[in-house]
């Protein structure tokens, strides 16, 4: 993987081994930031910021990473490029719709950057659950942006009182159905995951999804249509779509709790661990293979026989990158991996 000019990183490479691979450096020197442009290569988006251009070094222009990824009959090239116009792709030194690149690469994240989750507005989990099962399964992600269309459209016809409004009710009906079908169908399946991962505490934690879908594919659609014409007045004064699923609630639970209204701190950060190892759990079963796990400062959050025990079933399976500003726990977690040490944007193999 190769680096250029990403936050504090003006140019970075490293042979990341099939395994483990710890980073090591005091804070701030950029190990988040590695971290950072693996999820950049994986989805074209950041998992600390939405705002691209703030992830640009300053004085530069834009920020680029690059990697060869293996799997599959053959090894391929990726690259993402950020700048002033944007985000560019290119799979084998040929630039790409965001459709043609998506896919080849996926990462699963746990960091304290992620804690929006758990804590932030109910979008933050929509977009989690929602990005995760688009990573999963093709169609979702185009169901999804066939979704996002129609409400931008239905929009419009709200604003401006259009005639075809009622085409755009039947539309945003039958693929918002579907999408609440397919949303509670990745819960069902994280769930079963989630019964798997053994907690760091003793609690129970569990993810689900508001309103539940009906069971026949007729029912929910009544169910949308009932919704919209209840919500009629407020949308023509709103002018905008006021239900369906990018309004629906997804709840993170703890004991059966809502975990943005309860959870502690600690069972805040318990929980985003457990759904990472899950949402990695489910990755391999559905694919066959491994999601890239990025696990940030996991040891600040855990004792150092946990850490270790997760780092090492999580590498078990595939390929881990571990941030860390502990030397003496990654020189001992990096006896089954490779040691990266990363100063002032600089990183060097140990």
């Amino acid at each position: 993987m190769e680096v250029s000019d990403l936050r504090n990183i003006e140019r970075a490479h490293l042979t990341l081994g099939p395994g483990l691979n710890v980073l090591l450096g005091r804070n701030a020197q950029g190990k988040t930031s590695l971290l950072e442009a693996v999820g950049l290569l994986a989805r074209g988006r950041s998992f600390r910021t939405d705002q691209l251009p703030s992830l640009i070094r300053r004085g530069s222009e834009h920020t680029r990473a690059q990697a060869c990824v293996q799997g599959g009959d053959r090894d391929v090239a990726l690259e993402v490029q950020v700048g002033p116009g944007g985000r560019r792709y290119r799979v084998d030194g040929h630039e790409v719709e965001p459709a043609r690149y998506h896919g080849r690469l996926e990462a699963t994240v746990y960091s304290t950057d992620r804690l929006r989750v758990v804590r932030g507005p109910m979008r933050e989990r929509r977009l989690y659950v929602d990005r995760a099962a688009a990573a999963l399964w093709p169609s979702y992600r185009q169901l999804l942006r066939d979704y996002e269309r129609i409400v931008r459209q239905r929009n419009a016809a709200l604003l401006a009182g259009s005639r075809d409004l009622s085409v755009w009710d039947e539309q945003l009906v039958a693929a918002g159905a579907e999408l609440r079908r397919r949303r509670a169908a990745y819960l069902d399946r994280l769930r079963s995951c989630l019964s798997e991962v053994t907690p760091p505490a003793d609690e129970r934690y569990g993810v689900e999804s508001a309103p539940a879908p009906l069971a026949g594919d007729q029912q929910e659609e009544e169910r949308l249509r009932a919704e919209m014409a209840a919500r009629r007045t407020a949308e023509r004064g709103a002018g905008r779509t006021l239900v369906g699923p990018h309004r629906d609630d997804v709840r993170l639970l703890v004991d059966g709790e809502d975990a943005g209204q309860t959870a502690s701190s600690g069972q805040a950060r318990s929980l985003l661990l457990v759904l990472t190892l899950a949402a990695l759990a489910l990755y391999r079963a559905e694919r066959g293979t491994s999601a890239v796990a990025l696990l940030d400062d996991l040891d600040s959050e855990l004792d150092d026989q946990r850490a270790t025990a997760v780092c090492d079933e999580v590498a078990r399976h595939g390929q881990a990158l571990v941030t860390t500003a502990h030397g003496h726990w990654a020189r001992r977690l990096a006896d089954g991996g490779r040691l990266f040490e990363v100063e002032s944007g600089r990183v060097r193999a140990a």
